[in-house]
């Protein structure tokens, strides 16, 4: 199965857990709000850093909920949210440079034209979907093996064995045996859903 049919197919599961949610916050439920903000958090976030607007990251993800919030009623197809959510936030990022004047002149001679980003953003919307199919992976993992390989691959600075063995509750000398197995059983989970 090649990259675009698997994420057709993860699409498709989490289109019914998305359909679900976005029922439920429509219906008032501010649990559901707010385990959809959860699930999506990362995803959203993602394209103002990989544009490098870190200081600008929380204001872009503030404005990127605001707009959800306000359009979902809207929202034609559920399983699109994730798609919906990526293209959002990088227009959001292009309008918060706009009026922060971070934009050099078009007329300069290094200024990129529009035609310059859209490879860019391309390659940022299917990086944003790796990623996301990714997390959606992990979470889909039994808690303890979640935990692990968050606490292992995704922290910055990387914690000690020890450590993590103490919060997980488990031997030290047991934590490469078992990051061994949560990895195979997400390579797994992975190629099944044909990533």
């Amino acid at each position: 199965m090649t990259g675009t049919a698997a994420r057709m197919k993860l699409a498709t599961t989490v289109a019914r857990t998305d359909e679900q949610l976005i029922q439920r916050c429509l219906a008032g439920s501010d649990e559901a709000w707010s385990s959809l903000i959860e699930k999506y958090k990362n995803l959203i976030y993602s394209i103002p850093i990989k544009l490098g607007m870190h200081q600008d990251a929380g204001d872009i993800f503030q404005a990127v909920c605001v707009s959800l919030f306000a359009n979902l009623a809207n929202l034609r197809e559920h399983r699109a949210l994730p798609k919906w959510l990526m293209q959002t936030s990088y227009h959001e990022c292009l309008r918060h440079q706009r009026t922060a004047n971070y934009q050099v002149e078009l007329d300069s001679p290094n200024a990129e034209t529009p035609a310059d980003l859209r490879p860019l953003a391309e390659e940022i919307m299917i990086e944003s979907e790796d990623e996301q199919t990714l997390r959606e992976a992990i979470s889909a993992m039994p808690d303890r093996c979640a935990q692990l390989i968050r606490m292992l691959f995704f922290e910055t600075p990387s914690r000690p064995y020890e450590e993590v063995a103490q919060e997980l509750g488990l031997a030290t000398g047991s934590i490469g045996f078992i990051r061994g197995r949560c990895l195979d059983r997400l390579r797994k989970h992975l190629e099944k859903k044909g990533f």
